[in-house]
């Protein structure tokens, strides 16, 4: 299984860098205070929050267990990360079909 995994996230090298980025750099926040996430482009050249904004406060907020926080920041949270676990789960099984063949 895993090597599975590791074809998998070789196969889907870009999945691989985004989510490696994104889990470095969101440990450092919660581990030490070390900012490095990207800042939202549409804020910084509009002035105006865009529809994702508090999203990765709200993801923070959810890893630490706190509900009313990630509600604050961006409820959108609570449709999202289900959605993208089905859909990452939904992916790699059909991947793992293909590699193995039908059971």
């Amino acid at each position: 299984m895993v090597y599975l995994l590791l074809k998998y996230l070789q196969l889907h090298w870009i999945y691989t860098i985004v989510i490696g980025y994104f889990g470095v750099a969101i440990a450092l926040y919660m581990l030490t205070d070390i900012h490095i996430l990207v800042p939202c482009l549409w804020k910084a050249i509009s002035g105006y929050e865009c529809p994702g904004c508090g999203m990765t406060t709200a993801f923070i907020a959810l890893l630490q267990m706190q509900w009313g926080d990630a509600w604050s920041a961006n409820p959108m949270i609570f449709g999202l990360v289900p959605v993208f676990i089905f859909l990452i789960l939904r992916d790699f099984w059909r991947f793992i079909h293909r590699q193995t063949g039908p059971m």
